[in-house]
């Protein structure tokens, strides 16, 4: 059997964790605001959660394939597993240091974080008022050594271990076991506290305050209580025989989920010794299991969500402004006729394609719209719009993609309420996501029907386009226009291909990606060696692909300049010694999540710019329908030059992607000043005239 990967690359799963050091680098900057770097603390733990739920329980899988798993990953499954234990241990530690060092900094700001053992009089009584008021009802204590087996406990919740004792009957034990309930109430409640000061308790040391009063009249006198918290397997095993009805398949992997295999253990490292043992034991876990010690708090994702009416303080953000061209009132497909227009989030604002969407809905010559939904909002404008739409007398075909990972059940949701308006709803194809973010307006003027259209690098979803960094070209060209009907009927009809063969001008995965690309590096080689201008520069968010690595790799040996914006994982190597020169290659960590996929050729000076809802990913390039688009006009293309030259040009938040992933800052050189790439391109098209 053919070796997969031929040239050396960083670990998939190793590179990972160095962007997610990256994560945990803002929380440890002390000149981020301290709520902010409570924030960065919540998404660095959030995303070890998910890491554990997909690729940790997609090795353990591995394992077992042996020859065949170290073929595809270059290492064994297990050695790699090692080398994550190692690194997240390393990673915890640094977690918990800088933990404690922000506690101290709230506590110069005179908030503190109080737990059950240091609360006042006042407070006392206003967290046992709290507890029988709103928690005593939503928990129910699990007794579990008087149960044969262990409930499923559910990944994403944290739990209290108690040990519960009387101190004059040494034969008097058990263990209990009571869910937190953040599911319902929430995490962080401020107390009563004195002038001037703001404390705060967790949930958790709320329910341990009240131990007493759940178990005392059981005959205990002394009680423990020690959060734990298990990460389940994640990956959604889907039946994919054509004779199966799919929303099945999901609404059961949706269950299957909720039994997936352990795949941590996170405690707190001074929990009584038996009581570890004990939970291993009924866990199904052992001691070459991820059991990973920590503190006393746990599920840091919650602080994502930590009260901000706490600080005297409060972040500013620059507010985002709606493009020039689109100010209300206008008429936005008339704007589209004379130019294509690029909305750039999280500066620009969505509202632009909601409104977009609302006049298509009372416009009377809009005959249909036709869109891609991936991830949407909790409370979705778009959804809204299309409903209009549909009322309006429009034909509206909405797909939804059902196995978006962790948004399944809102997506059968959105389904079930779609439908029941009538709208036509599309879910998905088998062996395939549609992670293409696409939509197509058609509008009947006198007997022409004329198209319109978009293609996103970033979901349609109103929040998250508040701070994830991405592009949206809003065009009526006939060429890519054309091109994006063409993928819709393959999506309605995917039994036949011709639709997708023929498009001429987007690229489409899993059909052309891959070479499309490998053929503009090669040209770009061949430029080289033809002594005409040459070079390309890709902002991605994750890059692992063996195959253009491998022309990556060809073309540095060559001579190309090469720069990269690389958000997260990066198998390239960037530094090799037989190479003319180094990869430019940094990644960029800060306010905003930097989500989109710009593309660039120099192409002999032609300046070819492309954006895309693809990484550079087996699983975005062989297994997803992604959507590129070339960018035709100049003036976007303009814009597209001056903003990856800006964050090219980066000293305050990019850090270099070197070899050995060690995450340094790039240095300022000379007597620059600080060059903050979102303040800069914030202001770039603020400042920028049409």
């Amino acid at each position: 059997m053919k070796k997969i990967v031929t040239s050396p690359k960083i670990i998939r799963d190793l590179s990972w964790l160095a962007f997610n050091a990256r994560v945990l680098q803002e929380a440890n900057d002390k000149s981020v605001p301290l709520s902010e770097r409570l924030r960065f603390l919540g998404i660095f733990s959030n995303n070890l959660d998910e890491f554990f739920r997909v690729r940790v329980a997609t090795l353990n899988r591995m394992v077992q394939f042996g020859k065949t798993a170290k073929m595809y990953l270059e290492q064994k499954p297990a050695n790699i597993l090692k080398q994550i234990q190692v690194t997240v241990l390393e990673q915890q530690k640094e977690f918990e240091r800088i933990y404690n060092s922000i506690l101290i900094e709230l506590k110069k700001e005179k908030i503190a974080i109080v737990n059950e053992g240091q609360l006042n009089k006042v407070q006392k009584e206003f967290v046992l008022n709290y507890f029988n008021d709103k928690v005593r009802t939503n928990i129910a204590p699990l007794m579990i050594e008087s149960i044969p087996e262990l409930p499923l406990l559910r990944d994403k919740s944290i739990y209290l271990a108690c040990s519960l004792s009387n101190l004059s009957n040494s034969f008097m034990n058990s263990y209990a076991l009571i869910e937190v309930p953040t599911n319902v109430l929430p995490r962080f409640l401020i107390l009563p506290s004195n002038k001037g000061e703001k404390n705060i308790i967790l949930l958790e040391d709320i329910i341990r305050y009240c131990l007493p009063n759940l178990f005392t009249q059981f005959g205990f006198d002394s009680f423990e209580g020690y959060i734990i918290k298990v990460t389940r397997d994640a990956e959604l095993d889907i039946d994919n025989d054509v004779n199966t009805d799919f929303i099945q398949s999901i609404e059961k992997g949706l269950k299957n989920r909720k039994k997936g295999k352990a795949v941590r253990l996170v405690y707190d490292k001074s929990i009584q010794k038996n009581l570890l043992n004990y939970l291993i034991k009924l866990l199904g876990l052992t001691r070459k299991d991820n059991l990973i010690a920590g503190g006393r708090i746990h599920n840091f994702k919650d602080f994502m969500d930590f009260p901000m009416e706490v600080f005297d303080k409060r972040i500013t953000r620059n507010k985002p402004f709606v493009h020039p061209l689109f100010t209300q009132p206008v008429r936005i497909l008339e704007v589209l006729n004379s130019k294509d227009v690029m909305l750039h989030f999280p500066y620009h604002s969505f509202d632009s394609i909601i409104d977009l969407l609302r006049e298509a809905a009372i416009d009377p010559y809009v005959e249909s719209i036709k869109i891609t939904c991936y991830r949407l909002a909790k409370e979705s404008k778009i959804i809204k719009a299309l409903i209009n739409a549909l009322r309006n007398g429009k034909k509206v075909t909405v797909v939804l993609e059902l196995r978006a990972r962790f948004d399944e059940e809102a997506n059968l949701k959105w389904k079930r309420l779609l439908e029941e308006e009538g709208v036509k709803v599309l879910v998905g194809l088998p062996n395939r996501k549609i992670h293409g973010k696409i939509c197509l307006i058609s509008k009947r003027i006198s007997k022409t029907l004329k198209h319109y259209g978009f293609v996103s690098t970033g979901n349609l979803n109103e929040n998250t386009a508040q701070y994830y960094g991405d592009h949206c070209l809003l065009t009526a060209d006939k060429r890519i226009v054309s091109d994006i009907s063409r993928v819709f009927d393959f999506i309605e009809r995917p039994e036949s291909l011709v639709k997708i063969k023929q498009c001429k001008t987007l690229i489409v995965s899993p059909f052309n990606t891959r070479t499309f690309f490998i053929d503009k590096i090669i040209n770009e080689i061949k430029h080289l060696k033809q002594k005409a201008p040459a070079g390309f520069k890709i902002k991605l968010n994750s890059l692992s692909d063996n195959a253009l690595i491998e022309e990556i790799y060809l073309a540095a040996k060559a001579g190309v300049d090469i720069q990269m914006i690389i958000r997260g994982i990066c198998g390239v190597l960037t530094e090799n010694t037989k190479w003319p020169k180094p990869i430019k290659a940094i990644s960029i960590v800060d306010e905003y999540l930097e989500h989109a996929r710009i593309l660039y050729f120099n192409n002999k000076n032609k300046h070819d710019y492309y954006i895309s809802s693809a990484d550079w990913m087996i699983r975005n390039i062989d297994y997803r329908i992604e959507v590129t688009t070339p960018i035709f006009d100049n003036e976007i293309k303009d814009e597209l030059k001056n903003i990856l030259q800006i964050q090219l040009s980066e000293n305050v938040k990019a850090r270099i992607l070197d070899n050995q992933q060690e995450n340094f800052y790039v240095k300022k050189v000379g007597k620059d000043n600080d060059f903050r790439s979102q303040e800069e391109i914030y202001n770039y098209l603020k400042n920028k005239s049409y």
